[in-house]
């Protein structure tokens, strides 16, 4: 047990880095873990909430920014998104506000959600006003039900509810170290990559043309 417990509080850091990495791209699973974490003390909750909240509001913002300018190249990269993008339009539509208020709870289309704003006409600055909001609200969601669940476990299981968290928060810390180190190793190929296509462009410009 003490074992499992140095491991948690030795890659428990991971977990702000893991929390904004998910919150960008996916959804709520990181964060669920992480409010557990913060319940079991392993984790400060304040800066899960604020990891959690600056992922996901970039995260939709730069799908947004997406959506403004490569909307119409990205529905034919993926067709399969234009029903859902086309509901979103229509929620959006009809309920304003409380659609981009609301869009990261909506399964199904919330993942386009912010492709569909960008293709509106919705301005920037109001959508990112509003969607930070709407961060904050789902952040503060997760990290509480995470918070919640941990309170609940243990008053109902006790000790044993410490024990099966702890070893559940160590194979998750674990896996986030991997995928951090995945992403820092392919990051840098892509680095290497571009550097070499850099300096290989003079060499191709002073050929002869023709």
């Amino acid at each position: 047990m003490e074992e499992i417990a140095r491991l948690v509080q030795e890659y428990g850091d991971l977990i702000y880095v893991g929390s904004f990495l998910w919150t960008f791209f996916e959804g709520e699973t990181f964060v669920l873990f992480g409010g557990y974490a913060a319940h079991a003390g392993i984790v400060d909750p304040w800066l899960l909430l604020i990891s959690a909240w600056t992922g996901t509001f970039l995260g939709d913002q730069t799908w947004f920014l997406l959506g403004r300018r490569y909307g119409p190249a990205l529905l034919r990269r993926f067709p399969k998104w234009e029903p859902g993008i086309e509901v979103a339009l229509d929620m959006l539509h009809r309920y304003d506000i409380w659609f981009i208020l609301s869009f990261r709870f909506i399964y199904g289309i919330r993942n386009v959600s912010s492709v569909a704003c960008g293709l509106s006409k919705l301005t920037w600055p109001r959508f990112a006003f509003l969607n930070f909001v709407a961060g904050g609200v789902w952040a503060s969601t997760f990290v509480g039900i995470g918070y919640g669940f941990g309170q609940l476990s243990e008053a109902v299981l006790g000790k044993t509810a410490k024990a099966i968290g702890l070893g559940a928060l160590a194979i998750f810390a674990v896996v986030v170290m991997l995928l951090v180190r995945k992403h820092q190793k392919q990051l840098k190929k892509k680095v290497v990559a571009a550097g070499r296509h850099i300096e290989a462009i003079p060499a191709e410009a002073n050929k002869p043309q023709g």
